[in-house]
């Protein structure tokens, strides 16, 4: 399978693009620096260098061009509004966008737990974060295509388990960047989960069969 990584460069990306590399996938990945350029050749990826802040859908959809999936990951990691606007906001939007215009149905979006950082007085910027990563969720939704929701809890940079717990609606609770990862390799590869919205921790249940316990709630 081809599949396309917008933020391939990032925490959780990273991890996604090995694992499917490993895997006997094909992956694009997509960049900013001509450091990040390497790191991808080396990991057997294929770079892209597109810079979210200043591209277009059409820019996009002509990169994506023969792939059978997206995957976006890239997010500006409480960089400031402007760059959370640009890349979790009208970054998502273009990808979007980009991929109907590429003729490819699957997308998954990795998007924030509801409950994040609510044990604690928000920030003017996080609620801001929260709010664009919620359109973007709304936005996606929307769209006729075969999209997936990920909503993980707070990212930890501990060793994966491979074991998690996924649901509509699940308590809030912390999961490994690794663990993510593996639940969107098992999406890649069980296209059957699909149209829905999934919550996402550290828990007791394998990520493949985790994932695959998310298809008797897809939609149609």
């Amino acid at each position: 399978m081809q599949v396309f990584i917008i933020g391939a460069t990032g925490g959780v990306g990273r991890r996604l693009r090995r694992r499917l590399v490993n895997a006997g996938h094909q992956v694009a990945g997509t960049h900013r620096r001509d450091s990040q350029k390497e790191q991808l050749e080396t990991d057997g990826v294929t770079p892209v260098n597109i810079d979210l802040m200043n591209t277009s859908s059409e820019r996009l959809a002509a990169a994506m061009q023969g792939s059978d999936i997206v995957v976006f990951s890239a997010g500006a990691g409480g960089a400031g509004v402007d760059l959370t606007d640009g890349i979790d906001g009208r970054g998502a939007r273009f990808a979007a966008e980009a991929a109907r215009l590429a003729g490819i149905n699957r997308f998954l979006l990795v998007s924030a737990f509801p409950d994040a950082g609510r044990g604690k007085a928000p920030s003017p910027g996080f609620e801001h974060y929260m709010q664009v990563k919620k359109q973007a969720d709304v936005m996606l939704a929307a769209t006729p295509l075969d999209w997936v929701i990920l909503r993980p809890g707070t990212l930890v940079n501990e060793a994966g388990t491979g074991k998690v717990r996924t649901g509509l609606a699940i308590p809030y609770g912390t999961v490994p960047r690794d663990d993510v990862a593996a639940v969107l390799h098992a999406l890649v590869e069980q296209p059957e989960v699909k149209r829905v919205i999934i919550e996402l921790t550290a828990g007791e249940q394998d990520a493949s069969e985790a994932v695959a316990a998310m298809a008797a709630f897809s939609g149609r």
